[in-house]
């Protein structure tokens, strides 16, 4: 089996990469040749069970690894990590793709009589995490010098980039400034050889949409909307997240794809 970028000593950074659209990115393009730089936060106990997953893609595809533990969104975690990876490349590797998965936000309702409500600062956070790091990571490996002349920087958006949802008010605040700024990325950057583009998932049973109140009323309303009548799962999305990183696609940039299987068309 031929392997899209086996032998290539081209790696992946995965932002959110334990779980959900991450960890199923991680093992799409691990298949396909690419080495892993995983960075996630979890709680220690969770920690070797998600390490276990790890080892397992590693084990599986015959990959190079990294993968660390740490808050995405703090600057000296960041250097860490890339000085990390610019060991390992050993001014032979380089980045191929950025994927921003992250999904700590805040969810709030604005007015509740038994609930905290959404604050000002709830925004901060949710934008800091959500939309804000994929520049601050995108700046510092291009800084670093880390990109591949085609490299790609991928990122999640959701159907509540334009729909209102109850609770959701800072995390739909932060996709509609992730879309911007990923737009943005694809423009100024586009002279360095990069491309960006967010995928928008149908409703994907993850972790983080089990957090958002009514969430099973969400998804029973997706299967029904979706012409083939199921959800969107983390497969078909790390599938996009594999074909926007290959040669064919490099004259895509500056987009928000759907990723649901028609789910939108009704």
């Amino acid at each position: 089996m031929v392997r899209e970028f086996e032998n290539k000593n081209e790696w992946v950074v995965i932002l959110g990469a334990s779980s959900g659209l991450g960890l199923a990115s991680a093992k799409k393009l691990a298949k396909e040749g690419l080495n892993l730089c995983l960075v996630y936060r979890a709680r220690k106990s969770d920690v070797p069970a998600i390490e276990l997953a790890f080892n397992t893609i590693v084990s599986n595809s015959k990959v190079a690894l990294l993968h660390f533990n740490m808050d995405v969104v703090k600057p000296e975690n960041r250097t860490h990590i890339l000085d990390e990876l610019a060991r390992s490349l050993r001014d032979k590797g380089v980045v191929k793709s950025l994927v921003h998965s992250i999904a700590k936000g805040n969810l709030k309702p604005m007015t509740s009589v038994e609930d905290r409500e959404l604050q000002n600062d709830d925004f901060h956070i949710t934008l800091e995490n959500m939309a804000f790091s994929l520049y601050d990571w995108t700046k510092h490996i291009f800084d670093k010098k880390l990109f591949s002349e085609d490299a790609r920087i991928i990122s999640f958006t959701s159907e509540g980039n334009k729909k209102a949802l109850k609770n959701y008010a800072a995390v739909s605040v932060a996709k509609v400034a992730l879309e911007a700024i990923t737009r943005s990325i694809a423009m100024e950057f586009a002279i360095h050889g990069i491309k960006a583009n967010c995928i928008e998932a149908g409703i994907t049973d993850t972790a983080s949409l089990r957090m958002i109140p009514g969430n099973e009323k969400l998804k029973e309303y997706a299967i029904k909307r979706n012409p083939f009548k199921r959800l969107t799962t983390p497969e078909d999305v790390a599938n996009v997240v594999y074909l926007l990183c290959k040669e064919e696609s490099k004259w895509i940039t500056g987009i928000t794809l759907p990723v649901n299987g028609g789910e939108h068309l009704s």
